[in-house]
């Protein structure tokens, strides 16, 4: 079986009529006289997959050979490319059919009148990847000169990294098929795009249903409505898709399109997020779409679908994929498992016309092949200034760019909020979000209160070593600072994977603390070659985080400890072992939820209490029940105050805290007790 055989494209479904391409290709780089090398397509030539392992190599060819089906006689024969960075010119039997540019973006080319025959065709692509990339939209692939931010960047992607197929169709054509839920989310409002001479007629069947909509075709285009009896609405808990198979008929024979949607609502309203009428608290985490031997290729289409398990386990509702326009399989997993996207194109590097040009260039691609999608709840376009210099407040036409990209997407697509720069200095945005990254838990706590609470509205940012700025939420006085939602979009700090459990579990805690926050963004899911910032290894094995568990961390309700934490181990010191810890509920469910507390000891980096008899411990010395706490929807609740005393002989311990609710426990958090009175090495106070 060839790699990736599955079909690349979901959303706009053509599978009953094509064939891959991906697999062994001839490969030779510019320089070498003949094609004695083998490369495995879509496996990016720098990596292991490919079998080239090919470093800055700034041209390259392909070469293969192909044989048309015999049922695809008498219609248009279809060339596509899911993605090919950066440069890419396409022959088939020494006739140019297609040239394109930006290395995320797909593409197609009609080849039939270069076909030679009914016998093997070939095709050879003709690759330019730039080994200065500053210009031009790269994302997190390093740059030779290397750009501002390659400290955080990777090995590059070159050539064919994403699927390569043909498909067959009449010469009159679906081109379009975007499905959008009406506003009242009873119905799929359908906007398509026809190419082709001939008249046409398009029937839209709501599948599994008797419910078909037929219309004509005028000037290219049809828009229609297909009503939804008794809707089921896509949300993370239901993700139920709508399926619309699509039918044009002409004079030059029949094209059938299959796409999907769901019926949802993604709303800003005032400071909060809402899905469907109801208030959204965004647990989100960072994804960066790299595999360890095969790149931004994943090495198949199970290993899209595990990385959204594998946040759903911990904890989150919400990928961010970083920086990369993914392959749309991972979109449709998305969908269909229920995890929310923010979604966001490849940044370019150095400011100039024509790297604004290259990034305005994705826009339009990303939001008409993944639009569709539910499961996008998010647009974001620049990032934390990357390809405007670092410079959005000392250089007006920075802030047009960044404005103009919001501009341009909202004009394209206005039904979702969209972020023109995340991460700060704001210039037109639907999100104020932030980054932040501290290593004290103390100024952590104070910053993000001073930043919520309108204190200050800027931060310290480290943009290189001993190069700290304080960075401001808005770049011009025109960008409100409030009535906005706030997301602190990027956070997660420590040089151990103990040290980033530590801090998951504090710095988390205090953003559960602001009301006002609408939700946040882990940094970050998994590994990536040298940067080891993730709740996973590069593998995607869970690493040693000191005993703290995502999933806690991240749930629906969540405790909140009135502690500053002093340090990994050693979150409270306590000469006679004796604490008091007033402890509030944050809790994003639809309803109240009250219960009892309690609490357990084990050893500091012991295992967690797993059953509900260990939370028993937290009964005074007569034997009476824990405190009692109650907590409404989005409001954090008052402080309810826990005691507790090692265990004699101990020193120190981890003193696990449960909320109890109808005896199931649902909520749990921790705090280190240490006897030790001396000197605290590291003192974050």
């Amino acid at each position: 079986m060839s790699p990736r055989a599955e079909y690349p494209r979901p959303h706009f479904d053509r599978s009953h009529n094509w064939s891959s391409l991906n697999g062994d290709w001839d490969f030779r780089a510019d320089t070498e006289p003949g094609w004695d090398r083998t490369i495995t397509v879509p496996f990016a030539w720098e990596t292991p997959a490919s079998g080239i392992e090919a470093h800055w190599l700034p041209v390259a060819w392909y070469r293969r050979s192909f044989t048309v089906p015999a049922g695809w006689a008498g219609q248009r024969i279809v060339l596509h490319f899911g993605a090919v960075h950066h440069e890419a010119t396409v022959y088939v039997n020494d006739v140019e059919v297609a040239s394109h540019r930006g290395g995320y973006t797909p593409f197609e080319a009609d080849v039939t009148d270069a076909l030679d025959g009914t016998g093997p065709q070939q095709v050879v692509v003709r690759v330019s990847a730039p080994l200065d990339k500053r210009e031009i939209a790269h994302g997190k692939q390093r740059s030779v000169p290397r750009d501002d931010f390659d400290g955080v960047c990777f090995t590059p992607s070159s050539g064919i990294w994403q699927s390569v197929w043909m498909e067959a169709r009449p010469a009159t054509y679906l081109a379009a098929l975007r499905l959008r839920p009406s506003a009242g989310l009873d119905a799929i409002e359908v906007e398509a795009e026809v190419a082709g001479t001939a008249r046409a007629t398009l029937v839209l069947r709501l599948r599994g249903t008797e419910t078909s909509v037929t219309a004509d075709v005028e000037n290219g285009r049809v828009r229609a409505v297909i009503p939804v009896a008794g809707p089921r609405l896509w949300s993370p808990e239901d993700p139920h898709l709508y399926h619309v198979d699509a039918t044009l008929t002409s004079a030059d024979g029949t094209d059938t399109v299959a796409g999907y949607t769901g019926l949802r609502r993604i709303e800003v309203i005032g400071e909060d997020l809402y899905l469907n009428g109801a208030r959204l608290f965004v647990r989100g985490v960072l994804d960066q779409g790299y595999w360890p031997r095969t790149g931004i290729t994943a090495p198949d289409d199970a290993a899209l679908r595990r990385d959204i398990e594998l946040a759903a386990a911990a904890g989150y509702n919400l990928v961010r994929k970083h920086l990369k326009l993914e392959d749309p399989r991972f979109v449709h997993h998305a969908d269909v498992l229920g995890m929310l996207v923010w979604a966001e194109p490849a940044a370019t590097g150095r400011f100039s016309a024509g790297s604004v040009a290259a990034f305005e260039e994705q826009v339009a691609p990303m939001v008409e092949r993944d639009g569709n999608s539910p499961a996008i709840v998010i647009w974001g376009l620049y990032n934390e200034e990357w390809g405007l210099d670092w410079d959005i407040p000392g250089d007006p036409a920075k802030q047009r760019a960044a404005a103009a990209a919001y501009d341009l997407l909202k004009s394209i697509d206005a039904s979702r909020p969209a972020v023109d720069n995340s991460g700060w200095t704001h210039v037109k945005t639907d999100l104020l979000d932030w980054h932040y990254y501290d290593e004290s838990a103390a100024s952590w706590g104070r910053t993000v209160a001073a930043l919520l609470n309108g204190d200050q509205d800027d931060f310290p940012v480290g943009l290189g070593p001993g190069f700290v700025v304080r960075k401001k939420l808005a770049g011009t006085p025109e960008q409100p600072l409030r009535g906005l939602p706030n997301l602190n979009s990027e956070y997660g700090t420590g040089f151990t994977s103990v040290e980033r459990g530590w801090q998951l579990r504090w710095q988390t805690q205090e953003l559960r603390r602001h009301d006002r926050v609408a939700g946040y963004v882990y940094t970050e899911m998994y590994d990536i070659e040298h940067e080891s910032a993730g709740l996973l290894d590069f593998e995607r094995r869970l690493k040693d985080l000191g005993g703290v568990a995502p999933a806690d961390v991240n749930a629906t309700t969540t405790l909140v400890l009135d502690v500053v934490p002093v340090a990994p181990g050693r979150d409270l010191l306590s000469e006679s072992g004796e604490v008091s810890v007033p402890v509030r509920i944050s809790h994003h469910g639809s309803e109240p939820v009250s219960g009892h507390l309690r609490t357990a000891w084990t050893p500091v980096l012991g295992a967690a209490p797993t059953g509900l008899d260990a939370f028993t411990a937290s009964e005074g010395s007569d034997g009476s029940q824990g405190p009692r706490v109650e907590a409404k929807p989005f409001l954090l609740s008052g402080p309810a105050e826990v005691r507790a005393a090692l265990p004699d002989g101990w020193s120190s311990g981890r003193l696990h805290v449960a909320l109890v609710s109808d005896g199931t426990v649902v909520a749990r958090s921790a705090v280190d007790v240490d006897t030790f009175t001396g000197r605290v090495i590291g003192d974050q106070h």
